[in-house]
């Protein structure tokens, strides 16, 4: 019986169970890709409890960016910008910059957003032309900023009345879902979202204990930043990045929306992550629709999407 193990991206999200089914219902929804019924089980990677302070309530349906992206972005903590070595106070300002989140909105006009077809011929990340609010650009920026620092620099924190390592504790999990579904007859499919799919590469790269796998699919993934693979050595280069020990198959998917602000700084990211300088990732464009371009619901119910796993599933 084939296996996924699910991991999810930044922000906060509903309790672990519910997430799963988000996951999985999208997957399904309009005659598409039913897990149970073709009898492939499913975990979900969770960590969003060791960032944030108590779930998202259930959105039943899908993840809603307006509840998990809220308006008011004054409660994101980013004091932690001043703190750490020279080394991480230099990388945080770099994102930051390349992030720009601290520019007014342009024009004076806080709702700013393009027209979609202002966008045709896009090929990399002019972030002022991401078809989003001014105001849900910046607290997205903010948002991603922290979770991935926080996971690449091993961050301190206490949450829920737990103190936790965030890398640690994040690949300890990680590492335990993909060991439980390595028990399954079938093969075993990673799907990561977002901030998930560095956790995934990381593990996959540079976890000696994390077992193999026989894909991996990267779904809205930030790993074309160049400050996220910086952060990635000893371990990632680009010319032998790719994590030929831990993929069976040599079976890497990664799947982009050229809309997508967390993927759009560069969102094919095959030359980035070469065996023996050999292209080995397939990069598939899945346009999604609306002006939220990040959503994991989204992704899940595009026909490209649905027809890579199929394929990685062996179904």
């Amino acid at each position: 019986m084939p296996h996924i193990t699910f991991i999810h991206g930044i922000a906060n999200k509903p309790a672990p169970d519910a997430l799963l089914r988000i996951w999985r219902d999208a997957l399904a929804r309009d005659e598409g890709l039913d897990l149970g019924a073709e009898g492939v089980t499913s975990s979900m990677v969770y960590w969003a409890d060791i960032l944030y302070p108590e779930p998202q309530p259930d959105m039943a349906e899908h993840e809603s960016t307006d509840s998990v992206i809220a308006r008011d972005d004054a409660e994101i903590d980013m004091s932690w910008q001043g703190e750490g070595d020279e080394e991480e106070k230099q990388w945080a300002a770099a994102m930051a910059d390349k992030f720009n989140f601290d520019s007014e909105a342009p024009e004076g006009d806080e709702d700013f957003a393009p027209q979609l077809e202002q966008m045709e011929g896009l090929e990399s990340l002019d972030f002022e032309r991401i078809p989003l609010p001014w105001w849900l650009k910046r607290r997205l920026m903010k948002v991603l900023l922290r979770d991935v620092h926080h996971y690449l620099f091993n961050t301190q924190i206490t949450t829920r009345g737990k103190s936790y390592r965030v890398q640690d504790d994040i690949r300890e999990r990680f590492v335990a879902a993909v060991k439980q579904g390595a028990n399954t007859d079938g093969r075993h499919v990673v799907v990561s979202h977002s901030m998930g799919t560095v956790i995934a590469y990381d593990c996959l790269k540079r976890v000696t204990e994390c077992p193999r796998v026989d894909a991996l699919m990267t779904v809205g993934s930030p790993l074309g930043l160049d400050e996220v693979q910086d952060k990635l050595k000893p371990g990632w280069s680009r010319s032998n990045g790719f994590p030929a020990d831990k993929l069976k198959a040599l079976d890497w998917v990664n799947v982009f929306d050229r809309l997508d602000p967390v993927a759009g700084f560069d969102a094919k990211i095959r030359n980035d992550f070469k065996l023996d300088n050999k292209v080995k990732i397939e990069d598939i464009n899945e346009q999604n629709y609306g002006r939220w371009r990040h959503n994991i619901s989204k992704y899940l119910g595009g026909a490209e999407l649905r027809g890579a796993l199929t394929r990685q599933l062996e179904l």
